[in-house]
């Protein structure tokens, strides 16, 4: 079948610039329409006998025009060519406040150039394979909360998966998987200097309290990693510490602080808060609360409720901005401590 893309040897212009743009014309003409597959890269190099570099250049820059995209093992395919939404899998792990507020800052700083879908892997790592293989090709990025269980069988199951997503098209946000190669991006939270960091920032008031106890349930991911981080905090600044893996009432002392690693709103939270009033313990003076991961409704709970949090609104307005930008990057969210009424 004769070859629709043709150069002209005696222009001054470069053969690559001219296989662009015969290429773009083809497309803005219908003579390509999206998802139809342009020639290999061998096939046109050897129909116009030019190198194969040559090609390979040409379509390296379509790509990242958006004009074109590749299938694994099939070749090259006409995309939307810029004239219709950006595509963007979205796959958490799970929904909670913050994620909704990520999602919400991710989708307001993106505007209308997406079609956004989501899917919830669940921190199974058989489901986001699922997810993973039925998706790939169909989407402009992928944007995934890594959270998996941290074993080293699974993490390695986790990093070959990822490897099937494109750099060019991947984004991880709120966990930075160390271990992946790659120019993908990435806006995360470092757990263990983040919690260090938070406390660092609430010095002052800590020291007007007797002991920090760190209230730190099953079901958490990453508290192996703020356990480690509160006690180079406390082990530094000689604060006395305890961590405690339930509510036990008669712990609960007046001039301690109590930090709960799971979640605002959750069963510790409102088991703890029955248990300090039980001890006519007036929370705020007699006893100071930290909860972790901001939401908007902190600012109502306990006529206030005192966090340390990543910015989840930074975090949606990166991501987005890097998919705008087409320009990749690593970069550690914002974390601080969100002093309110509670301590």
């Amino acid at each position: 079948m004769k070859l629709k893309i043709g150069i002209d040897t005696n222009s001054q212009t470069p053969v690559y610039k001219q296989l662009i743009q015969a290429i773009q014309d083809l497309v803005n003409t219908g003579e390509y329409h999206e998802g139809e597959f342009i020639p290999s890269m061998n096939e046109l190099a050897n129909e116009l006998d030019i190198s194969k570099e040559t090609v390979k250049k040409a379509y390296s820059i379509l790509r990242e025009k958006g004009v074109i995209e590749s299938s694994h093992g099939k070749g090259f395919y006409v995309t939307n060519g810029g004239n219709t939404k950006i595509k963007v899998l979205l796959l958490f792990d799970k929904i909670s406040t913050y994620k909704q507020v990520l999602f919400s800052s991710f989708s307001a700083n993106i505007g209308d150039i997406s079609e956004i879908t989501i899917r919830l892997h669940n921190q199974d790592v058989d489901l986001f394979e699922h997810f993973i293989d039925e998706n790939l090709d169909h989407f402009d990025y992928y944007i995934i909360t890594p959270h998996f269980p941290i074993k080293p069988e699974i993490q390695k199951r986790t990093i070959k998966i990822l490897k099937k997503i494109p750099n060019r098209k991947l984004i991880l946000l709120d966990h930075l998987v160390e271990e992946l190669p790659g120019n993908f991006g990435s806006v995360y939270q470092d757990f263990e200097q983040d919690i260090f960091d938070g406390l660092t920032q609430s010095i002052g008031i800590l020291k007007n309290f007797k002991k920090l106890n760190v209230i730190s349930m099953p079901g958490s991911l990453y508290a192996p990693l703020i356990e480690k981080g509160i006690q180079k905090f406390c082990m530094q600044n000689q604060v006395d510490f305890e961590i405690h893996k339930n509510i036990d009432t008669d712990k609960i002392q007046k001039q301690e602080v109590f930090l709960i690693l799971n979640s605002q709103l959750d069963h510790e939270l409102i088991e703890l808060v029955r248990a300090a009033k039980m001890k006519g313990c007036t929370i705020g003076q007699d006893i100071g609360i930290i909860s972790y991961n901001e939401s908007p409704i902190n600012e109502i709970i306990l006529d206030g409720l005192t966090v340390f949090s990543t910015d989840f609104n930074q975090m949606g307005e990166l991501a987005a901005k890097m998919i705008m930008a087409k320009s990749f990057k690593k970069i550690k969210c914002d974390f601080r401590l969100i002093r309110r009424n509670t301590f």
